[in-house]
């Protein structure tokens, strides 16, 4: 996960040892029954408070689970789309005749490449993330994106581009070649 990093002032490190401290074990529960699978549930509810300790601001504590909730449904919506991509890619290499299906590592270092690219996109605001994967992965126009999510399509533009600047850009920073085409 791609996130600046920032320092906390005592103030704002207690409130999320207090945050923490008092909802750690309902988060949990609640991803769990959300996603069936507790190892899941529980690097969410750690990708949870990074995003909490990594934020601008600090939730007041009656909004502390109502922020925790909209972080970890966003994360959900990252995991469920990372996981579709990574089973579609390796549907589309199970179809291949063995004499042309890329080797082990050549397999290993697109599911790496794709870890990348993920990463530098979960560090976008959610509009922008949501709009990448509805142009990419959704196959849906700019203007369908614009309707859906109610905004302008010259918007969907700036925000295509801010996510393919992402995804360059981190490439470049991981050393993978990246056509300038």
């Amino acid at each position: 996960m791609l996130m600046e990093a920032r320092l906390l002032d005592r103030q704002e490190s207690d409130a999320l040892q207090r945050m923490y401290s008092g909802h750690h074990g309902w988060l949990l529960q609640w991803l769990q029954r959300k996603l069936g699978n507790r190892g899941d549930a529980a690097d969410l509810v750690q990708d949870t408070y990074i995003r909490v300790a990594t934020g601008r601001s600090m939730p007041n504590p009656e909004q502390a689970r109502p922020y925790l909730v909209q972080i970890a449904k966003h994360l959900m919506i990252d995991l469920h789309r990372r996981r579709k991509l990574e089973a579609a890619y390796l549907e589309a290499l199970a179809a291949l005749p063995e004499a042309h299906a890329p080797s082990h590592e050549d397999t290993l270092i697109v599911l790496q490449t794709l870890a990348v690219i993920d990463a530098a996109l979960e560090g976008l605001p959610p509009k922008v993330r949501e709009t990448f994967f509805m142009s990419q992965f959704d196959g849906m126009t700019y203007s369908a994106i614009a309707a859906s999510l109610g905004i302008a399509v010259a918007t969907v533009r700036k925000h295509m581009l801010t996510a393919t600047r992402a995804c360059f850009l981190a490439m470049q920073q991981c050393g993978e070649p990246v056509c300038a085409c």
